[in-house]
């Protein structure tokens, strides 16, 4: 099983930060949480949100006015938006199959 996460690695603050992983090998259908997390210079590893494979989200509440997770079942892929992006934002930002399987990461930096 393999994901890989796409997006942009720079981001204007204030705008919304789109990434999308795709799954290759299994399906996001499975029994499985198909989560999102990030990790920074100074906070470590943070676990952002998660969509179920019957399409339930959960987010972190620290961040929950500002996240969405979306999947797209025909396409294999489940999507992470944050929005109003800050500096603080800027980190590797992870996809994985809840507890087995990761994406390599994709470094995204927020410009101010």
């Amino acid at each position: 099983v393999q994901l890989q996460e796409s997006g942009p690695g720079l981001v204007r603050s204030s705008q919304t930060l789109s990434l999308t992983c795709t799954v290759s090998g299994a399906s996001i259908t499975i029994p499985r949480a198909w989560i999102w997390i990030r990790q920074t210079p100074g906070k470590g590893l943070e676990w952002l949100g998660a969509v179920t494979n019957t399409g339930f989200t959960y987010y972190t509440p620290s961040l929950k006015s500002r996240i969405s997770i979306s999947r797209d079942t025909s396409k294999n892929q489940f999507t992470l938006q944050v929005n109003s992006v800050t500096p603080e934002d800027t980190a590797i930002y992870y996809c994985g199959g809840w507890s087995a399987w990761w994406g390599q990461g994709t470094q995204v930096t927020i410009s101010q």
